[in-house]
Parts: C-alpha cells; sequence; structure tokens
C-alpha cells in the first residue's frame, strides 16, 4: 500500500491521465446507452466529452487554463441543449484544484461559477417539467452544495499549506540566525583567547627574559641572586604553562582531557601576587588597595587583573632602568577604580593609541576592548610630570 501511495505521489499527471481516461470511457458509455439523442446533440456531446477530459488530465499542469476550458465546455453544453452527464464531475474537480493551487482570481472565478452553475443548469434543463418554484430551488441548492464545499475545501487545504510554508520559512530563518550568532559567539571567543594568550605571553616571558639577563649578569659575583632568578624564571614559566593549558582547553572542547595542571580565573586578590612576581624582577611597585574590599563579579575580577598586568608589562618594556610604579585599587559603592602610574619615560605615542601608525599597542587596544566588555572606562596616556599613567573604572553590574 505504501509503494502505491508512493507511486502516485511521483506521478501526479500520470494519475490524473488515468481517471481522465477513466471518466471519457463513462462518458462514452453513456452515449452508446442512449442517454443523448441522436443528431446534433450526439455529435457536441463527443467533443464535450473530450474537453472535460482534458481539464481532469492536465488540471495540475495548468490549473487556470483548464478552468476557462471547463467554462467554455460548459458554456457549449447551454448554446447546444448538450444535458449535463458524467463528464460534468471534471467540473467538480478543476473547482476544487483551483482552489487549492490556483491564482487568486482563479480561484474566486471558480467560486463564482459554483455559485451559478446549478442555477443556470436549472434554468435550461428543469429536472421535472411543470414542478413548483420551490422544488426548482431546493434542487438548485443540492445541486450548488458539493461545487461549494469542493471550492471551501480546496481553499482551506491552501490555507493550510500557506502556514506550513511560513512555519518552514521561520524555522529556516531562525536557523540562519542560530548560525549566524554561534559564529558572532565563536569570534568573540577566540578574541577573548587571543587577548589571554598575549597577557600571559607578554607579561610572563617578559618577566623571564628580565630574570635571565639578571641571572646571566651576575652569575659569577653573586651567586645566590643567579640562582633566585633561575627559581623565579622556573615559577613564572609554570605559571605561563598553566595558563595557556587553560585557555587551549577552551578549545578542546569535546576532546579527550588531557592531563595537565589547570589553574582558575586570576582574581583581584591575585594583584597582590602579581605585584610581588614583578618587584622580583627589579621593578618598585607601591601597591595599595582602599575602600572595604567584597565579591566581585567574575570578569570585573578578570579584567582589573589583566589591566594590572598589561600596565605593568608596559612599565617594564618602556619605563626604562630606574622606572618605579604604583598601583591602586578602589572600592567605591557601585563600581572597582584602578590606577596605575609609572615615573618612566614612557612610551611613544603611537603606541597608546588605536593600533599605532605602526601597528603597534596591541596590548592597549586589548585593555580597552576589556574594559569596555565589562561596561566600564579606561583612560590611559603620558603624566604631565613624566611617565605614564592608566586609569579604569569597572562597574559591578554588568552592560544593559
Amino acid at each position: 500500500m505504501q509503494r502505491l501511495y508512493d507511486f502516485i505521489r511521483r506521478h501526479p499527471t500520470g494519475v490524473d491521465v488515468f481517471w481522465a481516461v477513466f471518466l471519457l470511457g463513462l462518458s462514452g458509455m453513456s452515449m452508446v446507452s442512449g442517454v443523448y439523442d441522436a443528431g446534433r446533440e450526439e455529435l457536441v456531446a463527443v467533443p464535450v466529452a473530450l474537453g472535460f477530459s482534458t481539464v481532469v488530465a492536465l488540471r495540475r499542469k495548468a490549473p487556470e487554463k483548464m478552468l476557462l476550458l471547463a467554462i467554455l465546455v460548459g458554456v457549449v453544453q447551454l448554446v447546444f441543449d448538450v444535458r449535463p452527464g458524467v463528464g460534468n464531475f471534471a467540473m467538480l474537480v478543476i473547482t476544487y484544484t483551483v482552489a487549492t493551487v490556483g491564482e487568486r482570481w482563479a480561484s474566486r472565478l471558480a467560486l463564482v461559477c459554483s455559485l451559478s452553475a446549478a442555477a443556470l443548469s436549472q434554468l435550461r434543463w428543469e429536472s421535472e417539467p411543470g414542478g413548483s418554484w420551490a422544488q426548482a430551488i431546493f434542487v438548485t441548492v443540492i445541486m450548488t452544495v458539493p461545487f461549494v464545499l469542493a471550492w471551501v475545501l480546496g481553499d482551506s487545504l491552501r490555507t493550510r499549506r500557506a502556514y506550513f510554508d511560513q512555519l518552514e520559512e521561520r524555522a529556516a530563518r531562525l536557523e540562519r540566525e542560530r548560525e549566524a550568532q554561534s559564529k558572532v559567539a565563536v569570534a568573540a571567543e577566540r578574541a577573548r583567547i587571543a587577548r589571554e594568550l598575549h597577557d600571559v605571553v607578554a607579561h610572563n616571558v617578559s618577566v623571564m627574559v628580565v630574570q635571565a639577563d639578571g641571572a646571566a649578569y651576575v652569575m659569577d659575583t653573586a651567586p645566590d641572586q643567579a640562582k633566585q632568578a633561575l627559581e623565579t624564571i622556573s615559577g613564572t614559566g609554570r605559571q605561563a604553562l598553566a595558563e595557556m593549558r587553560r585557555l587551549l582547553g577552551v578549545l578542546r572542547t569535546g576532546d579527550a582531557p588531557e592531563s595537565g595542571e589547570y589553574v582558575p580565573q586570576p582574581d583581584v586578590e591575585q594583584i597582590e601576587d602579581l605585584v610581588a612576581q614583578v618587584r622580583q624582577t627589579g621593578l618598585e611597585v607601591d601597591f595599595k588597595v582602599e575602600g572595604t574590599p567584597r565579591p566581585l563579579p567574575s570578569g570585573v575580577e578578570l579584567t582589573a587583573y589583566r589591566v594590572v598586568q598589561e600596565a605593568l608589562t608596559n612599565t617594564r618594556k618602556h619605563g626604562g632602568p630606574d622606572a618605579g610604579a604604583s598601583v591602586r585599587l578602589v572600592y567605591f559603592d557601585d563600581g572597582l577604580g584602578l590606577l596605575i602610574e609609572d615615573d618612566g619615560r614612557g612610551a611613544a605615542h603611537e603606541l597608546y593609541e588605536d593600533g599605532g601608525a605602526d601597528g603597534a599597542g596591541h596590548g592597549m587596544i586589548g585593555m580597552r576592548e576589556r574594559v569596555g566588555m565589562v561596561g566600564g572606562t579606561l583612560d590611559a596616556g603620558p603624566r604631565p610630570g613624566g611617565g605614564f599613567r592608566i586609569s579604569a573604572l569597572l562597574p559591578l553590574k554588568p552592560p544593559g
């Protein structure tokens, strides 16, 4: 049964042709049995039967044209006095077809013809000559009902198909929007990971380079200091590897987890450890906390840590050999304030603008993006008395 149903769905025109031939055969049997009188009526009945069969055979391929053909054949019936027969069933079929898949004008025309066909037939051929007008009206209504039901069924099916098409279009649009949002989220995550890697590499590698240079300088004259510098290099390298494993673990989501050390996101409490680590490189840093410390959103804590880390890294790179720095954390009622200053010679003007003329300054750009992501503000630039200043205000509530 399923195979038959699939065959019918794959060959709709073939099915229509089969029913058209069947309808033509029934019309031929009616003519042979003497339904039509010999003479002109019988001669016209043949093309009428062929016309109705053609309507059924091609109703799916050209519904509007077949509707006009059915109307023309019906007019021929009225003019040449060919009484309705089995072939007139094609009018019912084309009415349903046009209401389902035809153009709107064709559907309305089919409805008008459905409402008027029975009345015209009753006026042309009375079912019982001499009957009352009430009987004629009753017969007209009874003959009109099937045509109206066919049109209503077809129009309902059209509405249902249009509704399902809208649902499919909406589902496809939502799927496209979901894919677009996924791509945006992936791009944002990659940018975040890139900033994290920049902070980890720039800070820890710069510390290791400074300590390695110091160890090589005092290797012969002060072995203890050289040993301490090597220990700092080792600890800094382990910390950098741990943070990089954590970041790369994000990229391996869904894969088998690798054995290794994973550390939590840095927070405000680790800023003091960061300052102590920087002091070991020879940079004097004054660190103070003002206000009452309290729990902060994880995004704000990570942003604060990275801003301080980037600022101190820039001081080591561009501040000069005798530079000193100060770090201030201020807890406000509605936010966290950061102030990082140094008294060194500072970086070139292009390095703290958007990208710089030479493409440098990516750390500063990443810093601004981080602060902007939590809805904060950042101000960076040379100090009036020399050196460099970075100030940021991070709100406690997320933006929006």
